[in-house]
Formats: C-alpha cells, structure tokens, sequence
C-alpha cells in the first residue's frame, strides 16, 4: 500500500519522518541535482521536500513528476513545498506549508489523503499548526545556518524543548543539523530532523545521508 492511500500518520511507515530533506536547485545543474536526489534516497532517505520558489510553474510541475517517479522507485515519500495543485497533479504524498500561509485544516477539509507540514519559527505558531491540523511541523532555525537568516536568530535548544513538549505532532528540528548535534536535538524531544546543507554540501552525498539515516537505526 502506498503512503497515499493510508488514513491517519499513525499507520505511516516506522521511518516516517525520521530524515526530511529539503532540495535546494540553485545549487546543481538539472542533471547534477536528480543524480543528488538519487544519491540521497539510495543513502536512505525516505522524505523529500520539493521546495523551489522561484521555479516558473511548468518547470516546478516537470520536476515534481520526475522525483514523484523517483521517490516511488526508492518507496520514499514527495511532499510539495506550497502547492496543493502540484501535490495533486503528481500524486505526492503531502504538502509543507509556510507559516504564514493557508491553515492546515483547509487542505485537510479538501483533499483528507495528503500530509501535511507546517514551517513554525515561534512557540505560539507551533501550537497554531497544531490546532489547524497539522500533521507534522518543522521548528527553525535551531542553530545558526545561511538558509534561515531571514527568520533572525537561532532559537537554541530550549526553545526546541519546550515546542516538543508543548505540541504533540511530530516535530522536526531544522537549521545547522550537523551530525554532531542530532543526538543533542533528539534528546531535547524532536522526532526527526530536517536538512538542507547537511546532506547536500557534503563531498558525498549518498555517504552523507546513510550517515544522518543510521541516527534512526536505519541500515
């Protein structure tokens, strides 16, 4: 059964969540980022966010049907950065939504089948997304990452402690994930992390994922 015909995240395979990783285009040719991608899910990981802002629509529905292809190739789930037409265009298994964007429940009144995340950068917004039914939230920028300047300084560690107690969705820590702090993210409550740099600058990026995976007992 694909994760697009499960009812609830409760029955979502044990690795749901557990390594989410976010593209970044403007890093690698065309070519050189499907083989990225590629490289990642043959690493393990088994969530990947499509997030291209500033794709013209047609080349983001392009790419989309491509990863949607691939992630099913590696039984990987596609969740589509802001767009619930192109989620449903290509049949991916949920959206993320910004924090500042349409509430949760709307999709979910609408299309029940998908997924769905929410950026949070602030207690008050976790417990919101929380509220409006989200499925899972990512919680940014934990520590210091270029990626998430624009969302001002890092929360830290205790601010990430008390969203993980406070909101009882799946929350995925999220800015300057280095190997070295996961085991430091996961003890503060989050259920998995999410990355950009992490994976996607390091010199293999196969090795680099498997790595990150292996925090999940992942083999």
């Amino acid at each position: 059964m694909t994760t697009r015909l499960i009812k609830g995240v409760a029955e979502v395979q044990p690795d749901w969540l557990k390594v989410y990783l976010i593209t970044d285009c403007k890093r690698f040719q065309r070519d050189c980022l499907l083989d990225s991608i590629e490289a990642a899910l043959k690493g393990g990981v088994r969530d990947l966010q499509l997030r291209e802002k500033d794709l013209p629509l047609k080349d983001l529905h392009s790419l989309a049907v491509v990863l949607r292809q691939m992630t099913e190739r590696y039984g990987a789930r596609l969740y589509i950065n802001g767009r619930v037409d192109i989620a449903l265009m290509v049949e991916a298994d949920g959206v993320h939504l910004p924090e500042d964007g349409m509430p949760a429940n709307e999709v979910k009144a609408c299309y029940p089948h998908l997924l769905v995340g929410v950026s949070t950068h602030s207690l008050d917004r976790a417990r919101q997304a929380e509220k409006n039914g989200a499925d899972f939230i990512t919680f940014s920028p934990i520590f210091a990452t270029p990626s998430k300047k624009e969302y001002g300084p890092p929360q830290g560690l205790e601010k990430l402690r008390a969203v993980c107690k406070e909101v009882a969705l799946p929350v995925l820590a999220l800015g300057g994930i280095s190997k070295d702090r996961v085991s430091t993210v996961l003890a503060e409550g989050a259920h998995g992390i999410a990355l950009i740099s992490g994976i996607w600058n390091g010199p293999d990026i196969k090795q680099e994922s498997f790595e990150y995976m292996q925090f999940f007992g992942r083999r």
